[in-house]
């Protein structure tokens, strides 16, 4: 893997998980860093919908369609053709 654009964060590991990373992160022939970020992707895909932050957003707008969800496909054709136009 490359470089990963991010902000930096800081961590504070309890004993042994320092030195447990390292090893593992040498092992696999990847950064300290890059074993946190995939932690942290595991730990988010285990979020049930309820817990989802991004759930907040469902119902916030109305586009004032009433039949969205059944022709979505037609809106976005629509949508794509106005803006190559």
């Amino acid at each position: 893997m490359g470089a990963v654009a991010g902000q930096p964060s800081q961590v504070y590991l309890r004993p042994g998980q320092r030195e447990a990373l390292r090893a593992l992160a040498k092992k696999r022939g990847v950064s300290m860093a890059e074993l946190v970020r995939q932690g942290v992707d595991y730990v988010l895909s285990e979020v049930s919908l309820e817990e989802d932050p991004i759930m907040s957003l469902v119902g916030m707008f109305d586009s004032g369609v009433t039949d969205l969800a059944e022709n979505h496909d037609k809106y976005l054709a629509a949508i794509c053709e106005a803006e190559n136009r």
